[in-house]
């Protein structure tokens, strides 16, 4: 009997513990309410527009960086650009390294289309745990034909 209850005991503890370093783990992944001007700032920017069968390029931004390594930052593509058409289709989240820096990279398509013009890939962030998004939250670059 005083056995069971010093093993509900044990139990209970490590539960607790457990339970414990989930609420710390946690904390330190999702702001708190009015911790969120602590977090790093995400922006995006395009290198520029792109010619039909190149690579064009958005780079993404966190400042500060994270001490502890990398993070993902989640995204939505649009435009008038379609994946698989005008580019290779794009696979949100994209990895941001411990300098703070990502690359999203967009390999475009050769234009099978009669009609030649120039299409846009509008790449926004989209918000993610442990950061914060800035002002320059999307960013478009354009195939030309």
């Amino acid at each position: 009997m005083k056995e069971n209850k010093q093993m509900r005991t044990k139990i209970l503890s490590k539960a607790l513990l457990s339970l414990g370093l989930i609420l710390v783990i946690g904390s330190a992944i999702t702001p708190v309410r009015g911790e969120e001007d602590k977090l790093p700032l995400v922006t995006i920017h395009s290198t520029g527009d792109v010619t039909r069968g190149k690579t064009g390029a958005f780079v993404v931004n966190m400042n500060p960086p994270l001490m502890f390594g990398p993070t993902y930052v989640n995204f939505s593509v649009g435009g008038t650009a379609g994946a698989g058409v005008d580019y290779v289709a794009l696979v949100s989240p994209t990895f941001i390294d411990k300098s703070g820096y990502g690359v999203i990279l967009v390999q475009t398509l050769p234009d099978t289309r009669a009609s030649r013009q120039a299409l846009s890939v509008v790449i926004k962030l989209e918000p993610g745990p442990g950061y914060v998004l800035g002002q320059s939250k999307a960013a478009q670059m354009m195939i030309k034909p």
